[in-house]
């Protein structure tokens, strides 16, 4: 798969796992309209049930229930990854939020097969919530943390209007200074399973002990590709499949 973000410095390097995971690279990209994420308390520890709406429909982090990607991981260990969002909300911090599992497995996708037979990884599941402006928030992970519980606070996913520069937490953990993320790229491009995309959102995130990853991100169909900037791991995160189309 070729893979562009024409107004973004980028380096030859390749990708890892999962839906939530900023040291940004330097761009040139034009201008774009304000996305509110100045007018945002992020991390926030206690989210308000009032300031979210049911679903998430964010068309760059669509998490339609029943919905599917599986991605071919290569690189390291290999294999794949596949993503399912849960039918049914659940209620996380006072909030109906939805529920997204995540598994690792040892076999990688076939072409257009969103189900992976044989061994595989006990699903992760995170939870996200969509506010009343159309950010996304990441409330928690079942077993791990949850937002207002023991310090953890919720952050930001996906923001509604991402803006080239826009900085943020997606989420702080107590016991580490959690992920930081940074829009690079509102033009970025790729050929991919569901055809020659553009427009795609960039976002690099890291971690505190140096890794930096770099998201694009399609509209209608979310994560299409992920790779490793800066950091131990080496692999790169392909859509293989999904249930969902981008928007042409």
């Amino acid at each position: 798969m070729t893979h562009h973000a024409p107004r973004v410095v980028r380096r030859a390097v390749t990708a890892v796992a999962l839906l939530a995971l900023g040291a940004g690279c330097g761009t040139a990209s034009d201008p774009s309209p304000p996305a509110g994420v100045d007018e945002l308390t992020v991390p926030t520890p206690s989210p308000d049930p009032d300031d979210y709406v049911d679903g998430v429909d964010n068309p760059w982090l669509p998490l339609t229930p029943g919905a599917r990607w599986a991605y071919e991981v290569t690189g390291g260990p290999g294999g794949g990854v596949v993503v399912t969002v849960a039918d049914a909300p659940v209620t996380v911090a006072g909030v109906s939020a939805t529920a997204v599992e995540t598994v690792a497995t040892f076999t990688a996708p076939g072409p257009g097969e969103v189900d992976v037979d044989g061994w595989m990884t006990t699903p992760t599941t995170d939870y996200y919530a969509q506010d009343t402006r159309g950010n996304v928030w990441w409330l928690g992970r079942e077993g791990d943390w949850e937002a207002g519980v023991d310090g953890a606070e919720a952050g930001i996913a996906m923001l509604a209007t991402p803006r080239v520069g826009d900085g943020y937490r997606e989420a702080l953990v107590p016991g580490g200074d959690g992920l930081t993320a940074e829009v690079a790229a509102l033009d970025g491009t790729a050929d991919t399973v569901l055809g020659e995309l553009d427009d795609m959102v960039v976002i690099d995130v890291s971690t505190p002990d140096g890794l930096v990853q770099r998201g694009f991100y399609a509209r209608g169909a979310g994560l299409v590709h992920r790779e490793t900037l800066t950091g131990a791991s080496d692999e790169t995160l392909e859509l293989s499949a999904t249930t969902i189309e981008a928007d042409s």
